[in-house]
């Protein structure tokens, strides 16, 4: 199977390369898949794209016209598909619905610490000769309520994480009716809001979850609450968190997602000056922790992604093995 590679990087086509072993004829190109890009996948037979991929009813037309008839997504969310469209079109898209949770899970972890104990600066002044303890400050996180709001298999490591370290755990997921550890407590959002004092977000993006955090949502958690999204960019409403890091109700923030971060995040940007005023703002601010994406990037979880989407077009192209496809009809049966 002929396959364009959107959105390449140097590690994508080391995994990639290593992993098939001539399986398929890959096309590695660097660019994010858009409608100025499409038509790049001709005389493919598939697209391999990332989260920041733009597969809307547009560049989908552009892709079916071309003769692409597979969509190979090389993470587990779907959000960017126009799922609808892609139905009518005929094109299947096909998904790694789990690579390594724990990666995930950890990186988590890592934001509490980092911004707990202030490590990042820290690092920052003993680098310039400063070791004066003032402001770097932290608390025990064992007693500490935490707030898990997605109980899928990230969520659930994250959770034994966090009650291991002497945490209390509640967990909110609406398509649960209970959990199967009897250590942690199924709560409605409200509850979970009022009692967490840091509040760790791992669901999917939905219409339902889209702004999920937002100035309402905000005003229900204790002041000081810390707030950590490894999920995605859009379950938060930015400029709502600004106002509440301002006033203090949100007490420190940990983001590896951004919600406008397709111009910005896997680039190296550091030579040029970055446009959106929104970030920049954040990035202002002392409490606030922010990395690129990069909680999935693991050995483990890239090798699992690579055999997982490899895996996808030769179960597609034999019709024989696991395919791991997402559809509308799923989708709409879930909502």
């Amino acid at each position: 199977m002929k396959i364009a590679v959107f959105s390449t990087k140097t590690y994508d086509r080391n995994f990639f390369l290593k992993i098939n072993q001539e399986r398929h004829q890959l096309t590695f190109l660097e660019p994010r898949l858009s409608s100025k890009t499409a038509a790049l996948a001709e005389e493919q037979d598939a697209v391999c794209v990332f989260v920041n991929d733009d597969l809307n009813v547009d560049v989908l037309t552009t892709l079916q016209k071309q003769g692409i008839r597979l969509i190979l997504l090389r993470c587990a969310g779907f959000n960017n598909v126009d799922l609808a469209a892609a139905n009518k079109l005929g094109i299947r898209v096909a998904r790694v619905p789990a690579y390594s949770p724990h990666a995930v899970a950890e990186h988590t972890l890592a934001l509490i610490l980092g911004l707990n104990r202030k490590t990042h600066r820290a690092y920052n002044r003993v680098r310039e000769g400063n070791f004066a303890l003032d402001g770097l400050m932290g608390f025990d996180l064992v007693g500490k309520t935490v707030g898990v709001i997605g109980a899928g298999q990230i969520g659930e490591i994250f959770a034994r994480i966090m009650k291991a370290l002497g945490c209390e755990v509640l967990i909110h997921d609406p398509y649960l009716q209970e959990t199967a550890d009897k250590d942690f407590s199924l709560v409605e959002l409200a509850e979970l809001y009022q009692r967490a004092d840091i509040i760790s977000l791992h669901c999917p993006l939905t219409p339902q979850t889209h702004h999920l955090i937002n100035e309402q949502a905000i005003g229900q958690m204790k002041d000081g609450v810390m707030l950590i999204n490894t999920s995605r960019g859009k379950i938060v409403h930015t400029r709502a968190v600004i106002d509440a890091l301002k006033t203090g109700r949100v007490g420190s923030l940990g983001l590896d997602v951004y919600e406008e971060e397709g111009d910005l995040f896997f680039a190296d940007l550091s030579a040029e000056v970055i446009q959106d005023d929104v970030f920049m703002r954040l990035l202002t601010f002392p409490n606030v922790l922010i990395t690129g994406h990069q909680a999935f990037f693991t050995t483990e979880a890239m090798t699992q992604i690579v055999q997982t989407t490899l895996d996808n077009a030769s179960a597609f192209e034999s019709q024989q093995g696991s395919f791991h496809e997402v559809t509308w009809q799923q989708v709409q049966g879930d909502s």
